[in-house]
């Protein structure tokens, strides 16, 4: 990728925000002249709508509060004072309290006997005095509790509700609360802005409550809100109209706001879009000199960062680069097998046949009677060093050229114990434990020569790094889908800066090792369709891990 193209790319990016921002306002402003007018009413009358909503979701507030206050205030104990007719006036003192409380929500409280007769008010002057209540407007239950709302008359609203005696539960009078329907008015009246009239009408279009400017619908600019409440008032409506003259003057103003918006859009376009596009480019160029460097050691990986399709690009590159470097080793563990196999195809047929005629040559020797001490002990040397070449090139042979696995059913039980009855010499001959943990059958199908030499391999490999007296445990268990065979020693394991290495060809911990053992074993393992890993012992020592499928 040239050097430049970053910097290219901001400057489109700024071109696209530039135009992105200067052609959507410049088009607005073309149509906003022809559509103004019409765009204007419909905003108009969606304004008139949310303020004729919220209008009535308040006054609908406001009763349904006033009806919850008569209701509650009613299940009061001290409600029960006009049982005694309220003789030390506490219930008279509490609704005027009451009253004073609520500011000029209320023109009265006051409480009823079943005579109609007033026990207690908010007003003294109304005490005994015989109360006259309009005709029943409508009533319903609210709680189980029967509720009474009566016509209202002269700006009040009278809601009345019955007391129950906490003895007999039956009817003992009733809590009568005069509202101020002023109230109604007065939220109208703030409402009433702009040029706005409110009203509120009943189902047979009869006026409630209207604000101080409310005239007859003269106005070609109206709307009507039902009251959706939550009392049973049915019918219900907020009307408001607006004023023609007032709604269409803004369309006078509209030219100047729209060339000011276009200034103003301008403005922050040019200092929105810069640091947008470095936003968005700055990423990429981190990129670029990840690309071209990533080959060279320590190289840090960029944090994630901007618009999401860049992280995904990001992301993409971050791990073509990781599977190139895996691909790399991958490469460099195929050359190494090849290296062998080549010395394993040449030695094999070279060193063999000699190894073969020293080996008896020196049975020969050895079994004339006149040889001396010391040259039975180097014939000794002779044959222990034969064995231990032909040993180092058949494990070149198997490394370089493994054979496809025969699968048979195989007890991996009773083989393993049979394979670590044949290593327990080597193991005793060291002191070493050999110890074998298998409760139970497990039957897989494997090439059983080819794991007897994994788990001689593995054994093997323990004792001969552990110190005397140590102890080798293998056991064996399994789950729906693997058999886990695991040996573990208590040896000094292996260092964390070694453990990714350890199957590879040529790494060996151990002094005189060719370091092609794990990996057969790993070959092996694999080309049955399982899995070899290394962890720590319970004791800290080695444990490597076989998971082999009971079903493959």
């Amino acid at each position: 990728m040239p050097k430049n193209s970053p910097l290219t790319i901001r400057k489109m990016l700024l071109i696209a925000f530039l135009l992105a921002g200067l052609l959507p306002a410049l088009l607005v402003s073309v149509l906003s002249f022809y559509q103004a007018r019409t765009a204007l009413r419909t905003e108009i009358k969606h304004d008139l709508q949310t303020t004729g909503k919220a209008v009535g979701e308040h006054i609908d507030r406001v009763l349904f509060e006033r009806v919850q206050n008569v209701r509650s205030w009613s299940q009061l104990a001290i409600m029960q004072d006009m049982q005694i007719g309220d003789i030390d006036k506490r219930l008279s003192v509490f609704l005027e309290e009451t009253r004073l409380s609520y500011a000029a929500q209320y023109i009265s409280i006051d409480v009823i006997d079943l005579q109609s007769t007033i026990i207690a008010s908010s007003n003294p002057q109304h005490i005994n005095q015989r109360l006259t209540s309009p005709p029943v407007w409508f009533s319903f239950n609210e709680d189980d509790q029967p509720i009474t709302i009566y016509h209202l008359q002269n700006d009040q609203l009278m809601i009345a509700t019955p007391i129950y005696s906490d003895f007999t539960l039956q009817p003992i009078g009733h809590l009568i609360a005069t509202f101020n329907w002023s109230v109604i008015q007065d939220l109208l009246n703030h409402a009433a802005q702009h040029a706005t009239e409110l009203a509120l009408v009943d189902e047979q279009e009869r006026l409630l409550a209207q604000s101080r400017n409310w005239s007859q619908p003269r106005y070609n600019l109206h709307t009507h809100i039902p009251i959706q409440s939550t009392l049973p008032i049915y019918g219900w409506e907020v009307k408001l109209n607006k004023e023609h003259d007032v709604a269409v003057a803004p369309v006078h103003r509209l030219g100047l706001i729209f060339v000011v918006l276009l200034v103003v859009i301008l403005f922050f376009s040019l200092l929105l879009v810069r640091p947008i596009a470095k936003r968005i480019t700055q990423p990429l160029e981190e990129l670029i000199r990840f690309v071209q460097q990533f080959r060279r050691p320590n190289v840090i990986i960029p944090p994630l960062s901007g618009p999401v399709e860049v992280q995904a690009l990001q992301q993409t590159f971050t791990k073509m680069a990781a599977d190139l470097a895996e691909s790399e080793q991958q490469l460099t563990r195929a050359a190494k097998l090849a290296v062998v196999g080549e010395m394993a195809a040449a030695m094999s047929h070279e060193v063999r046949t000699p190894l073969g005629i020293m080996r008896s040559s020196a049975d020969v020797l050895k079994r004339e009677p006149a040889l001396s001490d010391d040259g039975r002990e180097v014939l000794g040397f002779i044959i222990s060093e034969t064995e231990r070449l032909n040993k180092l090139v058949t494990s070149l042979i198997d490394s370089a050229r493994p054979r496809l696995p025969s699968k048979t059913p195989l007890e991996l039980q009773s083989h393993l114990q049979h394979v670590c009855d044949m290593l327990q010499k080597q193991a005793f001959d060291k002191h070493i434990q050999l110890s074998l943990h298998a409760p139970e059958a497990v039957i897989i199908p494997v090439d059983q020569d080819q794991m007897t030499q994994v788990m001689v391999n593995l054994i093997i490999n323990a004792i001969q790094i552990l110190p005397e007296h140590g102890q080798v445990a293998v056991s064996l268990s399994h789950d729906t889908q693997f058999a886990h065979v695991s040996v573990a020693d208590n040896g000094p394991g292996v260092p964390p800066a070694q453990q990714a290495h350890l199957f590879e060809a040529f790494f060996t911990q151990r002094t005189g090792g060719v370091g092609l053992g794990l990996a057969v074993v790993k070959q092996i393992v694999e080309a049955h369709g399982g899995t070899i890993s290394y962890s720590t012992s319970p004791w800290q020592g080695a444990q490597f891990n076989l998971a082999l499928p009971l079903n493959p």
